[in-house]
């Protein structure tokens, strides 16, 4: 598995049909498909393929492997996809992150809550340790040499909920090292002219790279 290190890095396309996309009814990809599909990818000159969650999916597990000595791209960087560390737990100890970090993905999406209501409900736990979760997987994949890019989940419902709140997730990510903060319209309910408003406020109050 190669890496473009030339790369233009004003603009990409962030490709997820081989984790989102294999999610659709009816749709079983096998790791040779994934392996085809990315291929296609690559010579479409896709900046950025996210090829799955290496731990949490034996099948992404495998593809990542075998992308390593099968796949010699040209355009694009592969990304493994995964969560932040479990609440309570060290990053290094985390089985997850330690299996992103050993697909040996150039770069890493993590999921975080961004949603003051999710830190409590889907976590069942408090605000900062959210906050310590996402600084502490941050700097640990970072220290193994990936990229990492944060997805913010549900930001715009969690922006509107607490404003605060929702702009130091940002902020936290970016003082640990994530290139790129991806914020999430989760649920799809925001109208464009909502979006466009809240993503001018965030870029205003802070030095994040949105996505």
């Amino acid at each position: 598995m190669s890496v473009n290190k030339t790369i233009n890095d004003s603009f990409h396309i962030y490709d997820t049909t081989l984790r989102d996309g294999a999610q659709q009814e009816g749709l079983n990809l096998s790791v040779h498909d994934k392996l085809t599909i990315a291929r296609h990818l690559d010579d479409l000159g896709v900046g950025f393929i996210e090829g799955g969650w290496p731990g949490a999916n034996p099948k992404d597990t495998e593809f990542f492997k075998l992308a390593q000595t099968e796949l010699k791209l040209k355009n694009a960087t592969f990304v493994a996809f995964g969560a932040t560390r479990r609440p309570g737990v060290k990053a290094a100890d985390d089985v997850l992150l330690r299996a992103l970090q050993d697909s040996r993905a150039a770069a890493v999406t993590l999921v975080a809550k961004s949603h003051d209501r999710h830190v409590d409900l889907a976590l069942k736990t408090h605000l900062d340790e959210n906050l310590a979760m996402i600084k502490d997987s941050i700097e640990f994949l970072r220290a193994g040499g990936q990229r990492v890019f944060l997805d913010a989940e549900h930001f715009f419902d969690g922006y509107i909920s607490n404003k605060a709140y929702a702009l130091e997730v940002v902020r936290t990510a970016v003082e640990a090292g994530a290139d790129v903060v991806a914020l999430c319209d989760t649920n799809g309910g925001m109208l464009p002219d909502e979006l466009s408003n809240i993503v001018h406020e965030v870029l205003t109050a802070s030095s994040a790279r949105l996505g």
